[in-house]
């Protein structure tokens, strides 16, 4: 059972060191409102990612997988959120001095929920954890026991690497609160949400 362990939490974390819109939308909070916002969020993405466990064990992700309106809706809902998020960071940098650091708490949103939306309406996730995730549960175990362990292990995987990430932003505070440096991390942050946005509308079928 370990090595089968061990083979599921290489697997997640491939999965979870691959750039994404979760890191996208840290990136975009540390930018604009700190550290510490950037650390709500991430523990607004950890929380929808225990939520998506929790809708798997009920059922209710493979009821979502079956539907083709349901999929496709919030395929729609999620990649209008990522386009929203986008167009946001692109006319918070619009100006070509962006805001000063003292005012850069001043961001629409709770973080945490905008990390919770963000991962919530994200379909690849629900695929996911429908289709990969059940691969990956130890056979010696009941099978809800090793998905709950799979989930706590991917959910705990992304919070040590997101903070991080988030601790890294901190550490490059003062080249962050350059103005140009702002402006230019700013305006791609926006570009590749917006990015993100399109390709999650692309797969609606």
């Amino acid at each position: 059972m370990l090595t089968h362990f061990t083979a599921a939490a290489g697997v997640l974390g491939l999965l979870t060191i691959v750039p994404g819109p979760d890191m996208a939308v840290v990136t975009r909070r540390a930018l604009v409102a700190g550290p510490g916002d950037a650390l709500r969020t991430v523990g607004g993405i950890v929380a929808g990612l225990l939520l998506w466990g929790a809708l798997t064990a009920a059922g209710l992700t493979a009821v979502l997988a079956a539907s083709p309106a349901a999929h496709l809706a919030l395929t729609f809902l999620g990649a209008g959120y990522l386009l929203l998020l986008g167009a946001q960071a692109l006319w918070q940098h619009r100006r070509a001095a962006p805001t000063a650091p003292a005012e850069t708490g001043q961001v629409a949103g709770s973080p945490w929920r905008t990390g919770l939306v963000s991962n919530v309406l994200n379909p690849k996730i629900a695929v996911f954890y429908t289709g990969l995730l059940p691969t990956l549960a130890p056979p010696q175990l009941p099978a809800a026991r090793a998905m709950a362990l799979l989930v706590l292990l991917h959910a705990t995987l992304t919070l040590v690497w997101l903070g991080g990430y988030v601790f890294l932003l901190s550490k490059a505070g003062p080249v962050l609160h350059r103005p140009h440096v702002r402006r230019v991390l700013g305006r791609t942050t926006g570009v590749v949400l917006i990015g993100f946005g399109l390709a999650v509308a692309g797969t609606a079928r």
